[in-house]
């Protein structure tokens, strides 16, 4: 097992071990489970185990950002470009305290064919809907410029942006540039290229940029052979030029089917509690990974997985621009009764000219393309998890704003801490601390406090103020936090003074704000302030504060009874002779009530208290 810091716990060390050897992004959580570093890793598991190894030496970031972290979670990748990318996106959305250069925000390029008169190709980071295509996203930017590179030395395309209207052009409004003089352009501008020629070759660029690279390699090999018998050897060694350079290019992309065959291959994943699925399309040109698409679906209740897997598949070939031979499917539509994929047949049909079967494959390389597409999309689905947390994180509701001004607060109070000491008839004093982050009740947080330094019977609310607030902020000092942003005292002067009093002795007071609530008038105080802060009966920040305090009453005054209901109970088996104060509480806390041990049964009690005290506890009740 890994030797990791001795802090640590032991399911800590447990996951590190089981950490995957893949690519992916990793990210440290505290224990909040907030996020406190992103990173990305070739392999999971050696990268995150050096981080908490005993002998490491960090920098004092990262070092302070270990000691925090108490769970990891990871999203693996098929590749390192794409962990790059997942990661970029991750620290743009979560913004980790502890990760320091943050890339800049760019979305990923595509290639474009402009919708227009002799279609120009370019790359751009913007798609407009006029009526261009575009290809793409391109994760890897070195893999599109190579791309570009290609379509540049086989095809002589126009670079300029000149309107090339059949007007303008027959009028001879231009000249030809130097692109044309060097064999880059063959000048459609001065009408020696014509439209039909133009996009003859944009369309064997299409096939480029579908992936079908060795149809059109053979294309160029045939009309090579054609020049070269015609003697034009100039055009034939320029044809013999593109086809090695489309060679070149062909030999980067990754094998993934040893039958060279064009495949589409689409999986999907959902998480029916969230409410969201993720259908992913991986595109196969002729045996060759080129392209990787994704969808979110939602609206998911009350449909099966096959209904909204033929919903994905019929959505994207509703606009396909290329149809392959054969698709691939994680999922089986027609395991559904209610529907059937004959509709999507057809088109496929018509628009490929021929059957394009669909299959559900179960074994060999075919039913690891698709396993590797549903992987994918799991993967994506986890990702919007995780966005979709850290924008509900950030809805900050107006009175948290409102509240922040009204005190004049540098940082929003996003975690406020509400204290009420409560007494009855100056006998059983408690204290309680509620806790509302974002305006809302963190109910798991709530403390309660049995006051131990004041007199029975002499109630001493300052004193029981100063006994809740230094043990929960000593406690506080000793775990690290959660720390509060500001901290709400039920009452005035005497007993925000009384709590201030602690906070300074414990070197608190620069940690987070501390004001009074005076229940009279609703008057705010501040430490050190001789005149309360006032704010509009109307505002929404004199309601989150009361909101605030009344919360900690109400906490406090039912931990009060809750107190005095268990001593009455206690004190009615304390009557019975030989029944002393723990055995009392250990039938309490077995039967739940005085009537429940009344109602059982000797065999029952004996189990609880053993048989003697069982049979005094019978003829107690007979």
């Amino acid at each position: 097992m890994t030797e990791i810091l001795d802090d640590k716990p032991e399911a800590l060390q447990q996951k590190l071990d089981g950490l995957p050897t893949d690519p992916g992004v990793y990210k440290f959580l505290d224990d909040d489970g907030s996020v406190l570093y992103v990173g990305k890793a070739k392999n999971l598991r050696n990268r995150v185990r050096t981080y908490f190894q005993q002998s490491r030496q960090r920098d004092g970031r990262i070092e302070v950002m270990v000691k925090k972290a108490v769970d990891v979670d990871v999203i693996i990748t098929d590749t390192e470009a794409e962990a790059l990318i997942l990661e970029n996106n991750q620290i743009k959305e979560l913004q980790p305290r502890y990760n320091v250069n943050l890339r800049d925000d760019k979305t990923y390029p595509y290639i474009c064919i402009k919708n227009e008169r002799f279609p120009r190709v370019f790359k751009t980071r913007n798609v407009k809907q006029d009526g261009s295509k575009y290809f793409g996203p391109y994760a890897d930017v070195s893999k599109m410029n190579t791309m570009m590179d290609a379509i540049r030395s086989v095809f002589q395309l126009r670079t300029c942006s000149l309107d090339l209207s059949e007007e303008k052009v027959e009028a001879g409004k231009y000249d030809v540039c130097l692109q044309h003089h060097i064999d880059n352009c063959k000048a459609p501008c001065v009408g020696k290229q014509s439209e039909d020629d133009y996009m003859e070759t944009i369309e064997q660029v299409e096939k480029l940029l579908n992936g079908q690279t060795q149809a059109l390699i053979d294309l160029l090999k045939d009309e090579m052979h054609e020049q070269s018998d015609r003697k034009n050897f100039e055009e034939a060694a320029r044809l013999r030029d593109q086809v090695q350079a489309l060679k070149e290019y062909s030999q980067q992309q990754k094998v993934v089917s040893q039958d060279f065959a064009d495949r589409d291959v689409f999986a999907l994943h959902l998480d029916r509690e969230e409410g969201i699925g993720c259908g992913v399309l991986f595109q196969v040109r002729e045996g060759k990974m080129i392209g990787k698409r994704h969808k979110y679906l939602k609206r998911i209740t009350g449909r099966t997985d096959e209904e909204l897997m033929l919903s994905f598949v019929e959505n994207y070939y509703a606009d396909a621009n290329f149809y392959p031979e054969e698709v691939l499917l994680s999922h089986d539509p027609n395991d559904h009764p209610a529907q059937d994929t004959h509709a999507l047949e057809e088109l496929l049909r018509q628009e490929k000219g021929r059957q394009v079967p669909i299959n559900v494959p179960q074994q060999g390389d075919k039913a690891s393309l698709t396993r590797m597409a549903k992987s994918n999309a799991k993967l994506l689905v986890g990702e919007w998890k995780t966005q979709q947390m850290k924008r509900e994180r950030d809805r900050i509701p107006e009175s948290v704003k409102a509240l922040k001004g009204e005190l004049r607060m540098e940082d929003l109070p996003r975690r406020i801490d509400g204290i009420d000491v409560s007494h009855h008839g100056g006998k059983e004093t408690v204290a309680s601390c509620v806790v509302f982050t974002d305006g809302t009740p963190r109910k798991s947080d709530y403390r309660t406090y049995k006051i131990r330094t004041t007199e029975e019977g002499r109630p001493d609310d300052y004193q029981a103020m100063r006994e809740v607030v230094e043990r929960r902020y000593r406690r506080m000092i000793d775990e690290e936090g959660p720390w509060p942003d500001l901290v709400v005292i039920d009452g005035g002067k005497g007993q925000l003074n009384a709590a201030t009093e602690v906070l300074q002795e414990l070197g608190l007071m620069d940690r987070f704000q501390v004001i009074g609530l005076a229940k009279r008038l609703e008057e705010v105080f501040r430490p050190g302030d001789s005149d309360p802060v006032l704010i509009g009966k109307d505002s929404p920040a004199l309601q989150l504060l009361q909101k605030v305090r009344n919360e900690a009453h109400r906490f406090a005054v039912t931990y009060q009874r809750k107190r005095r209901k268990k001593q009455t109970l206690q004190s009615e088996l304390l009557d019975i002779h030989g029944i002393g104060e723990k055995t009392a509480q250990k039938l309490l806390g077995t039967f739940g009530s005085v009537a429940k041990v009344k109602e059982a049964d000797e065999d029952a009690l004996a189990e609880v208290v053993g048989p003697a005290k069982a049979e005094t506890v019978v003829e107690y009740y007979a």
